[in-house]
């Protein structure tokens, strides 16, 4: 019995076809925009950095779409999964990620194109529920008091040192951070404060002192964030 090209691709078309659920994938996809979009929107509503980018925030709706089709496609045939690996394997991402809480928001785009495309569709709406309630509470939550940079420019070190007394009189703690000398005597240093119900009466007290020059203060999470 001879069997041509044409008959293994049609026996093989025939069969994915047979195997293939359109209402399946529907509901796939359908669930992954729903989920896509409600990514969309905690992300949007939990940016905390310094510019917003919607186009960012795009791309974490399509990628939990295309995890979901590329998840579809994968476990419906086994050689076109490893024809999938070995593509995907060239794939590099270069764009740097400098708030750790967008590596967060593509991981849960990523599970949640992962889980949709498994067919775990309940899974998916509860787990990202649970999610972006935890976002949402511990992004919004008020802390009693929030971590402030303080630049002062000083002439001396007299004005140095009745900067840091008058800082005393309004923070018990404080740490200097950094103290750098230019070539004629100025002064530059940098303090960690920690600033209760946004509470800023002690940039009057700093004005007061000659000798001080300029006054900064800028909100600090570990990075400096203007």
């Amino acid at each position: 019995m001879n069997i041509t090209f044409a008959d293994i691709f049609k026996t093989s078309f025939i069969e994915n076809a047979s195997t293939f659920s359109f209402l399946d994938v529907l509901i796939s996809f359908l669930a992954a925009f729903l989920i896509g979009t409600f990514i969309y929107l905690v992300y949007k509503k939990t940016f905390q950095g310094v510019l917003y980018s919607r186009s960012f925030n795009i791309s974490l709706l399509l990628l939990t779409i295309i995890t979901t089709f590329v998840l579809l496609a994968v476990t419906s045939n086994i050689i076109l999964s490893l024809g999938m690996v070995g593509a995907l394997s060239i794939v590099r991402f270069r764009t740097a990620i400098k708030d750790p809480m967008d590596l967060v928001f593509l991981f849960w785009s990523i599970g949640t194109g992962i889980v949709c495309g498994a067919g775990l569709i309940p899974l998916a709406f509860i787990g990202s529920i649970l999610i972006g309630i935890v976002l949402l509470f511990f992004v919004h939550r008020k802390t009693i008091d929030s971590p402030y940079i303080l630049s002062l420019q000083c002439i001396d070190e007299n004005t140095e040192e009745q900067s840091l007394h008058v800082l005393k009189n309004f923070f018990p703690r404080f740490k200097i951070k950094s103290k750098s000398v230019s070539k004629d005597q100025w002064t530059e240093i940098l303090i960690e404060i920690h600033i209760k119900d946004d509470d800023t009466t002690f940039i009057k007290a700093l004005r007061s002192v000659d000798g001080i020059q300029n006054i900064n203060l800028v909100s600090f999470s570990g990075d400096y964030v203007l």
